[in-house]
């Protein structure tokens, strides 16, 4: 058993910082690989940001680029800003209006026809709440570093997330739930729930007596 434990322990030793950040487990975050990713990341937002809507072809290969996973029919307004970006997967028909952010240290994955409002922000970076854990650090090579931690963020199908609309890490918003403008969303929410406040809670349950009878002056293709 000694041995065992001391294997398993050699195993976790020998992970990089960017399996231990994605696994949600303390990090280095100054580690010259992921501050690699995150500067490459940064970059592309920059030239993202840059660019006229005007030239979509350029904006769609850049997003490509940035993102891990983007499905069709998907629109992200700029200015956007993602931390690694390659850590978050977008479904398809996907909107998000002026000033997206996703800190993607953990995994961020956003379902199918979903809606972001103005300044929405998908924040997965925990830190300590002990100074004496949080604050930076001087490493052998002088380095100075802090240890930070996280945790996913899901976003069910076909959900909308109203301005100002803050996400923390461990969060799943289930489909089909609307989130209220400036909320904080710091627990899950069960699927097809109007949500609101600071924290974010569950107001009711959304049903067939919230439908609008809407126009068919453009009726969809069958």
């Amino acid at each position: 058993m000694a041995a065992d434990t001391m294997n398993q322990a050699n195993q976790r030793d020998a992970r990089g910082e960017r399996e231990r950040m994605l696994a949600g487990e303390p990090y280095n975050a100054a580690d010259p690989g992921l501050s690699a990713m995150r500067a490459k990341a940064h970059e592309l937002c920059r030239r993202y940001n840059a660019l006229s809507e005007a030239a979509s072809q350029e904006r769609e290969a850049i997003m490509k680029e940035l993102v891990g996973g983007i499905g069709a029919d998907s629109e992200i307004l700029g200015p956007v800003f993602f931390d690694y970006g390659v850590f978050t997967t977008i479904g398809e028909r996907v909107f998000a209006n002026f000033n997206f952010s996703v800190l993607d240290v953990c995994p961020v994955t956003i379902g199918s026809n979903v809606m972001f409002g103005p300044n929405v922000s998908l924040m997965t970076p925990l830190h300590p709440l002990c100074w004496e854990d949080r604050n930076l650090r001087e490493a052998e090579s002088g380095e100075l570093f802090d240890y930070e931690y996280g945790a996913p963020i899901t976003i069910g199908s076909n959900c909308w997330l109203a301005a100002n609309v803050t996400v923390t890490g461990g969060v799943t918003i289930g489909e089909g739930s609307v989130i209220g403008a400036g909320s904080v969303v710091t627990h899950d929410i069960p699927p097809h729930s109007l949500a609101y406040g600071t924290p974010c809670r569950v107001a009711r349950q959304l049903t067939e007596a919230d439908r609008m009878a809407l126009p068919t002056r453009f009726p969809e293709r069958s």
